[in-house]
């Protein structure tokens, strides 16, 4: 019996000292390493992965999580979180309620994917703005189902942004 408090006491510390270091991450990761957006304004979207091997990477949103795993696809994600797009603050993404689609515009994306801890705010979103409720696996897959599409509306976007500084 103490052997198993003990083993309760040590995964609570475990599991505080990782939702610690997760509110944390913004410091650690100020921007995304794949597109340079600045993680604390798009707070509501980001994401942050730790692998089991201790290493970790902070993305700005879905978009740029999707392609951090395909790119380490040989690093086993141990924890996956993402910022509630109201308070902001990282939950895990499979404990997150998801809503794909609607009016709102998304980060990186055209088809938005939006993570919120509690179910009642993603339908309260949903009947404001629109979309689907989906779970993690399924905004994934969304992310990578989009990925050609927003890649080339990312880029059109950056060329319209350098013609126009050119020509001012």
């Amino acid at each position: 019996m103490k052997k198993i408090s003990m083993l309760i006491i040590m995964m609570v510390c475990v599991l505080t000292v990782a939702v610690a270091f997760a509110q944390d991450d913004i410091k650690k990761y100020p921007s995304c390493k794949y597109c340079g957006m600045d993680r604390e304004k798009f707070a509501h979207s980001r994401m942050l992965v730790e692998y089991d091997n201790g290493s970790s990477e902070g993305t700005c949103s879905l978009h740029c999580m999707a392609m951090e795993l395909a790119l380490h696809i040989d690093k086993t994600p141990k924890a996956i979180f993402v910022g509630d797009f109201n308070d902001k603050k990282l939950l895990d993404v499979e404990k997150a309620s998801w809503i794909i689609g609607g009016n709102k515009m998304g980060v990186m994306t055209k088809r938005a994917k939006w993570a919120f801890g509690k179910k009642e705010d993603a339908e309260k979103f949903k009947a404001e703005n629109g979309g689907e409720s989906a779970v993690f696996d399924v905004a994934i897959k969304a992310a990578y189902e989009d990925m050609y599409a927003d890649t080339k509306m990312i880029r059109e976007r950056r060329k319209m942004k350098k013609m126009e500084h050119k020509h001012n």
